[in-house]
């Protein structure tokens, strides 16, 4: 009797049997894993035996680019999760509990200071704000109850470079432990956990993929931290989805040569930015203007990231008109593209912060972030000129 055609399809397929492996990973796009008995089901999920049982657990594909991720920061351990913001959700919901303080850097990308100031109030976990660029009044923040000192490599759009080591021993004074957000230098320009961090976060959507088709978060760190971060990533529901890893691990392929080509085309976008008359003022920490500049250059291995912000002296008005004169670089919220973009952080990834704080901050109307790309640096310099001749004349006041 011949097989039904409602009992074929139906029935789970069979990897074929393969003498060799293939070269590119493939994605393991399956929620759940055949198990051989209910005994290798309880060691795969108590980890006594590698495996596989259930995609918010763990998935090949997260595994695969979290060690390479792990490898990259020379961490202890690591972990992929949905996005950056839940990487840093994950470490805070592992690290805290009720009653515990946070000291955050002011100058965090704004999403984050609303998980770590508002959303975290919820749980009964205090945060104080300050410029971690100012050592004395960092530690002045710091108390017995402090659990978190949390900055960013590079500040988000400001571009201040944080001195890790100093954080990392001031944390250690209260045994806290410095949290870092290094998505905008990656792990090939730093590794803050050779400064003295102990835990480090990335939005791997952005400069470590680089090809804005994903979102995707890492979370690394030392093993003295580590002991419920997986149990957070998967009992919050914080898990990556397969395919995103595998398309982030084709990208963190190249992340070594497209940093290398952004990071010299921000350089040379930066000092032309400098010498234009209508611009009002750059920052970016490879600039000797900077005021983190020897910093910058020990802490990043003499490359300055691909992130410059400029400000322009006729405020929202003129951004709007160099956003709509710009017809060579996107408009585009987000960052780390192979190809130039723009954002304007006052309208996008800065709107959830009052007037006074972005203010406070020198996120103005007429701030621009360059997210600058890996084209030739005279197609940069070239859609920026473009940019700038379009303007109308009423736009801006050239200076002599």
């Amino acid at each position: 009797m011949s097989e039904r055609c409602d009992d074929i399809c139906p029935r789970p397929d069979r990897p074929p049997a393969m003498p060799n492996q293939p070269l590119v990973v493939p994605p393991y796009l399956t929620s759940v894993w055949c198990c051989e008995s209910t005994e290798q089901a309880e060691q795969i999920l108590s980890g006594e035996l590698e495996g596989f049982v259930y995609q918010r657990d763990a998935h090949p594909n997260a595994a695969m680019l979290a060690d390479k991720c792990r490898q990259l920061h020379r961490a202890d351990a690591a972990v992929m999760t949905s996005s950056g913001m839940s990487a840093l959700a994950a470490l805070l919901l592992s690290q805290t509990t009720q009653g515990d303080h946070l000291v955050v850097s002011n100058r965090l990308y704004g999403r984050s200071q609303v998980l770590l100031l508002q959303e975290a109030a919820r749980l009964g976990i205090t945060a104080t704000l300050v410029d971690t660029c100012d050592l004395r009044e960092t530690a002045a923040a710091l108390t017995p109850r402090t659990r978190l000192l949390i900055t960013e490599t590079i500040a988000n759009p400001t571009l201040e470079v944080a001195d890790l080591a100093a954080l990392a021993e001031l944390a250690r004074t209260v045994e806290a432990a410095l949290l870092v957000d290094n998505t905008f230098a990656t792990p090939a320009l730093c590794r803050p956990l050779e400064w003295g961090a102990e835990l480090v976060m990335e939005s791997v959507s952005k400069m470590m993929n680089g090809h804005s088709d994903v979102m995707l978060g890492l979370a690394c760190g030392r093993e003295s931290r580590w002991e419920r971060v997986a149990q957070v990533v998967a009992t919050w529901g914080l898990a990556s989805s397969p395919f995103d890893c595998f398309l982030s691990s084709r990208g963190l392929a190249t992340m070594h040569l497209r940093m290398e080509r952004a990071c010299d085309n921000a350089l040379q976008a930066a000092r032309w930015l400098a010498r234009h008359p209508g611009v009002a003022g750059v920052l970016y920490p490879g600039l000797e203007s900077h005021p983190q500049h020897a910093l910058a250059g020990r802490q990043l291995g003499g490359r300055y990231g691909s992130m410059v912000t400029f400000h322009l002296p006729g405020g929202r008005l003129q951004a709007d008109a160099f956003i709509r004169a710009a017809r060579q670089i996107p408009f585009c919220p987000s960052l780390g593209e192979v190809s130039t973009t723009l954002s304007h952080p006052q309208s996008t990834s800065h709107r959830s912060l009052t007037e006074r704080q972005r203010e406070a901050l020198g996120i103005l109307g007429g701030t621009i972030r360059l997210s600058v790309g890996c084209e030739s640096a005279e197609h940069v310099l070239g859609a920026l000129a473009e940019a700038f001749d379009h303007l109308p004349d009423a736009a801006w006041t050239r200076r002599a």
